[in-house]
């Protein structure tokens, strides 16, 4: 087994991190003051840069709410303290917030892109994108990293003079392409025919990397879900703490934790491995960002976006370490019982749903009744598949017993 120092960093050692090594802004960094602006012109706020606002736009939008309702793992759970969808995104940006602050980026656009980065997620968590997309393997099928762009650019309806937030155009490029180009350029006829769409009225380069905020944005919805994942898959007793003494890294820093707190409770422990984890892949994280951005020796965030490949990264053995957790969380979460029976009786709830409506539109509110109004069926099934997409878990149960006169336990 190898030894936490392989991975840069042991408890011991991880002290207060050093000055920040590209000071308190960064030349790399976004500027709101010299951002590409919003497809839409508006006058910008007296007390908040363009990056702030877009933030609060995020927060204040509808979709984000709607998270609180929506799975991560675990469908409909019985206890009150696993992750959602909300909490996910929060934790997110917290660690997102942390990275960019070290690094001298954007804070306010990183918080932003982690914020938004899973509005567009359908109810019942993977289980529901892999229902809807099937239900959509006909009508252009459906990702919810596109459908992040589309709720962001056309389904919030709040605003007087325009659809979606208007957010600037880095934030919707941080959503579009943060883990990574879309395309060759000249490709365009390639992407999703949703992401052609957007691009014909707003360029967002898509065959080039993100931002470095983006880029944070990105792994750290790594860090955040894996170690999420494994908190709560600890406490639903899917899988014991010794189940993870093999794992490169895990075992170590259980290990250490034992050692360290030789009378600590299991709940306390469980906190400990998850809590120095996160902190060991997010130094990681930086020491590897650094040595990148330092070879590359940007001038400015187009310098970051010109790269052949990613400045924000992991070490390869951190990014070996992580591979294999994400392995362990296949086979022994998300593969259990107690896990996947829900979620393929939740996929029958989305499957029923999208029939019903496709074969009788009227069984939709009267809203989005209109919407299909005169549609052509491909047009039809998206108006449909972003009606389900915008669904909580307990909404689509809700629709559900409506429809069928059962429960989704029984769909």
């Amino acid at each position: 087994m190898k030894r936490r120092e392989a991975y840069g960093y042991s408890m011991a050692s991880a002290s207060a991190h050093s000055a920040k090594p590209f000071g308190d802004k960064a030349v790399f960094a976004c500027d709101p003051a010299e951002s590409r602006g919003r497809l839409l012109p508006e006058v910008e706020s007296s007390m908040r840069d363009a990056f702030q606002r877009d933030r609060d736009r995020i927060i204040h939008a509808r979709a984000f709410r709607r998270l609180k309702h929506k799975t991560q793992v675990f469908v409909a759970p019985g206890g009150d303290h696993y992750r959602t969808r909300l909490t996910h995104s929060l934790e997110v940006a917290q660690i997102a917030r942390t990275v960019c602050r070290y690094l001298g980026l954007n804070e306010d656009l990183g918080e932003a892109l982690a914020l938004a980065h899973d509005l567009g997620h359908p109810p019942f968590g993977h289980a529901g994108e892999d229902a809807l997309g099937k239900c959509m393997k006909d009508f252009d099928g459906f990702d919810h990293n596109v459908q992040s762009l589309r709720m962001l650019t056309e389904l919030e309806q709040r605003y007087a003079n325009f659809d979606g937030l208007n957010l600037t155009w880095e934030s919707l490029e941080g959503i579009a392409k943060h883990n990574g180009p879309l395309g060759a350029k000249g490709h365009e006829d390639r992407l999703d025919p949703l992401i052609q769409d957007y691009l014909a009225q707003h360029d967002l380069e898509i065959h080039t990397f993100a931002s470095a905020e983006a880029q944070v944005a990105a792994l750290c919805d790594d860090i955040a879900y894996n170690n999420h994942d494994l908190d709560d898959g600890l406490r639903a007793g899917l899988f014991s703490m010794d189940d993870l003494g093999d794992l490169p890294l895990i075992g170590t820093v259980l290990e250490e934790v034992r050692r360290d707190h030789t009378s600590l409770d299991v709940r306390r422990t469980r906190h400990e491995l998850v809590r120095h984890l996160i902190d060991a892949m997010v130094r990681d994280l930086l020491a590897e960002s650094i040595a990148r951005i330092r070879a590359v020796n940007p001038d400015s965030a187009a310098d970051i976006r010109a790269q052949r490949r990613a400045v924000i990264a992991f070490s390869e053995d951190m990014r070996a370490a992580e591979q294999q957790i994400k392995a362990f969380l296949r086979e022994r979460m998300y593969q259990h019982p107690e896990v996947k029976e829900p979620a393929d009786a939740a996929k029958r709830v989305v499957e029923n749903l999208f029939s019903r409506y496709m074969a009788e539109p009227d069984c939709l509110p009267a809203e989005w009744q209109g919407r299909t109004s005169g549609k052509d069926r491909h047009q039809a099934a998206r108006i449909i598949a972003d009606f389900i997409a915008g669904m909580t878990d307990r909404f689509a149960y809700r629709e559900h017993e409506r429809l069928f006169g059962d429960t989704a336990t029984t769909a």
